[in-house]
């Protein structure tokens, strides 16, 4: 049993008394948890759960697609290969056309798919009738699965029987053959066609994006550019386009990277290849190395060339969050 203390007394009070050895601390039942940790323990359940997910469905596959970039597996038996594989699909003339194509795309889809949705989110945002039809409207190729979209315009495209060739015919103009253009000189009527089929499936998402941001732009800024004697072009430029530039730069991020990814488009509407291989992307030939190829090592060259890829992009995301800190900073007021 604890011995018992007795404190010193001071006129009036009563006597204090203490456990000795504890220094007057309370005891906490051993299966109590503090309050804040009650509070957050369903906030870390969920995050845990969260990166599991990541763990398990993107950081594992990176980390092992790294690692298999560097290996080679023959009759079922895995070694270490080097940079053999990285040797092989640069000096495969296939690698360096699909690039050209990819590029191509993505700078033909920064003109269309960049550039549309925002024009079309400043026409709703000026209309003042049926505003929430016309949102719908716009939005509705996205709810489309991505494959009845591209086979609608395979529809189209046919150089027989398609919609866009009997349009041509009827207007006594020249016809096309589309996706299955054999031209290889930049840019291709094969990748333009690609470039109308994506815009037109993806700019819902976008053009909703831009019509919130645009909403969110003061009233007065407009009325004072008016008064100013601004006309619609000056309005855009000068007031429109800085305060949506946060926007207008995060999309054009995102957008870059996803159209560097291109390969349902191309393999619905003509096979993946096109003519002559002009509409071949990078993802396409990964397509290529992992699956359509016979020897079981070309997972090794497909893991490689996905390596190459990720380095690429992820270079990008870099740069583009550097440019972005900096300019930051330089236009953060110096005190």
């Amino acid at each position: 049993m604890a011995d018992l203390v007795t404190l010193p007394q001071t006129p009036g009070s009563r006597p204090a008394r203490r456990q000795a050895g504890t220094g007057g601390a309370r005891r906490s039942s051993p299966h109590s948890l503090s309050p804040r940790l009650r509070r957050n323990l369903s906030a870390y359940g969920f995050l845990v759960g969260g990166v599991l997910c990541f763990a398990l469905f993107s950081w594992y596959p990176m980390v092992r697609e790294i690692v298999m970039s560097f290996q080679k597996t023959q009759l079922g038996v895995t070694s270490w290969a080097g940079l053999a594989n990285y040797r092989r699909i640069f000096n495969d003339p296939t690698f360096w056309t699909a690039w050209r194509n990819t590029v191509e795309f993505t700078l033909l889809a920064l003109l269309f798919g960049f550039a549309v949705p925002f024009f079309v989110a400043i026409l709703l945002n000026e209309l003042r009738h049926a505003k929430g039809y016309l949102r719908c409207l716009v939005y509705l190729p996205v709810m489309l699965p991505p494959a009845s979209a591209l086979l609608l315009f395979s529809y189209f495209y046919d150089p027989s029987y398609g919609l866009f060739n009997d349009i041509l015919h009827t207007l006594h103009l020249p016809t096309s053959q589309w996706v299955l253009s054999p031209g290889t000189r930049w840019p291709t009527a094969a990748m333009i066609s690609v470039v109308i089929a994506a815009t037109w499936m993806n700019m819902g998402g976008a053009t909703l994006i831009y019509l919130a941001a645009l909403q969110n732009i003061p009233g007065e800024l407009y009325d004072a550019a008016e008064l100013d004697g601004a006309g619609i072009v000056k309005k855009i430029r000068h007031v429109t386009i800085p305060q949506t530039k946060l926007v207008l730069s995060m999309l054009l991020m995102l957008q870059i990277i996803a159209t560097m990814q291109m390969f349902v488009e191309a393999f619905i509407l003509d096979g993946g290849q096109g003519v002559n291989n002009n509409t071949e992307s990078v993802v396409y030939l990964i397509y290529q190395y992992a699956f359509a190829m016979s020897s079981a090592s070309n997972f090794n060259s497909a893991a490689a060339l996905g390596v190459v890829l990720l380095v690429v992009l992820g270079m990008f995301s870099g740069g583009y969050v550097w440019l972005t800190r900096t300019r930051d900073h330089l236009s953060r007021p110096r005190s």
